[in-house]
């Protein structure tokens, strides 16, 4: 097989949770636990960092990425889903697992592993513990794919333990309560381990006390004491921090949700400062070098100028709470949203944070998952949102900037599969 044929072979052979929804979700760690056991236990050779929540740990991954590889340590990366590349889950100091390491591995394996049923994330988390093993990373940081209690990557024992938020998404799997979505996510808390949670809530917090107490593993609450003392947008696209411990911070990120992501990271560095050597300069140059350490895409990105064009990967209310105020505080002559959403999302929560004022361009993404374009503006209508619908991304995007001024902001979300498709379109443009 050639890399385009394995890729082909994993997306039809293994259910994909990416294009399909929950059908795609399998509970219980019994293939994970074959599978690691078959491969030798390869994430017992090195550290690991292990990152939970529903909005942010991404970004969080990848920041503490960044700051460990500016420290000079050889740094696995393991995060989902991609945009536009598989290889973006799977990088060593920022670069993507080769396409021949993924030939060879399910080439050399699918005969294990084809018995067992397994789902993609399954394979694909059996794979990256094993590349990270083969190139001698002194630390992983992983990133949850669902949940935590039954994520297959939960069978790791880190030095940290990070859970960012807990907000409603994925209810038909984690339950429909912030108290039974946080009860999944807090049994990535092991014994020993210490662990930040990003944000307070008073149904989650005993949740999460509970289960510290029961595994006695040290808690902190990022919230109970501030390190982000102030943040302010720079005109350079990022974030100026003003930090309790370590003085001024620029973060690249832009994002308004980016501050409660700080001040969780900052955090959790004081606990890894013990384990790693993390000068400030280190942490300083990490959180304004990780794009460029890691290749993050799609938080807040800046695609385009005059007129502004800017996409995220936000999907939920959760997010959509940060993104719909930076939304209404753009300066502007007309807001146009490019908007579509998967099918097991809160579309009527979503919908009912954006602005009204906003010039819509309903559409669909390019995976079994979208809603329709035309149900979304059925729906959206409900919510005072007016706007075109597009079958395509790609043909909304034109669209908006058809109709754009230089004066005006292209907002392009709702999905991180919308952000794909956006990226894909000007990846290939000529």
């Amino acid at each position: 097989m050639n890399y385009q044929e394995t890729i082909a072979y994993l997306y039809n052979q293994t259910p994909l949770f990416q294009k399909e929804g929950p059908g795609a979700y399998k509970e219980g760690l019994e293939n994970t636990f074959a599978l690691d056991a078959h491969f030798g236990h390869p994430h017992t050779h090195y550290r690991t960092i292990h990152i939970a929540g529903t909005n942010g740990k991404g970004t969080c991954s990848h920041t503490l990425a960044s700051i460990l590889q500016e420290a000079g340590y050889r740094v696995g990366l393991y995060t989902s889903p991609h945009l536009l590349d598989f290889r973006e889950r799977i990088r060593v100091n920022g670069e993507m697992i080769p396409e021949q390491r993924v030939i060879v591995f399910v080439e050399k394996e699918k005969a294990f592993f084809e018995p067992l049923y397994p789902s993609f994330f399954e394979v694909v988390t059996a794979m990256a513990f094993k590349y990270f093993e083969e190139e001698k990373v002194d630390v992983a940081v992983i990133e949850v794919g669902l949940g935590g209690r039954l994520d297959c990557t939960n069978i790791i024992h880190p030095v940290l333990s990070i859970i960012t938020n807990i907000s409603f998404d994925h209810v038909q799997l984690l339950g429909n309560t912030l108290g039974k979505i946080a009860s999944e996510k807090a049994g990535i808390i092991k014994k020993g381990c210490p662990v930040v949670i990003g944000e307070n809530h008073p149904e989650t917090r005993p949740v999460f006390e509970a289960k510290a107490k029961e595994m006695n593993a040290p808690i902190t609450f990022a919230e109970d004491t501030l390190e982000v003392l102030y943040h302010r947008s720079s005109r350079k696209g990022g974030i100026n921090y003003g930090t309790k411990s370590y003085g001024k911070i620029f973060s690249v990120l832009g994002g308004y949700c980016q501050s409660k992501n700080t001040n969780t990271i900052l955090h959790a560095l004081h606990i890894l400062q013990k384990e790693f050597h993390l000068t400030e300069k280190n942490i300083r140059d990490g959180f304004k070098n990780v794009i460029i350490n890691t290749h993050l895409m799609g938080r807040w990105q800046m695609l385009g100028t005059s007129p502004s064009l800017v996409c995220d990967t936000g999907h939920n209310i959760g997010g959509f709470q940060y993104i719909s105020k930076q939304l209404q505080r753009q300066r502007c002559k007309t807001l146009r949203i490019v908007l579509g959403m998967v099918n097991d999302k809160d579309i009527n929560g979503v919908l009912s944070l954006l602005p009204k004022n906003a010039t819509y361009y309903f559409t669909q993404a390019s995976v079994k998952r979208a809603l329709p374009h035309n149900e979304i503006k059925r729906i959206a209508a409900a919510h005072h949102l007016k706007g075109k619908s597009f079958e395509s991304v790609e043909l909304a995007v034109q669209s908006a900037l058809h109709d754009a001024s230089p004066e005006d902001f292209i907002y392009v979300g709702g999905s991180t599969f919308v952000v794909a498709d956006l990226l894909y379109f000007y990846q290939h443009q000529e």
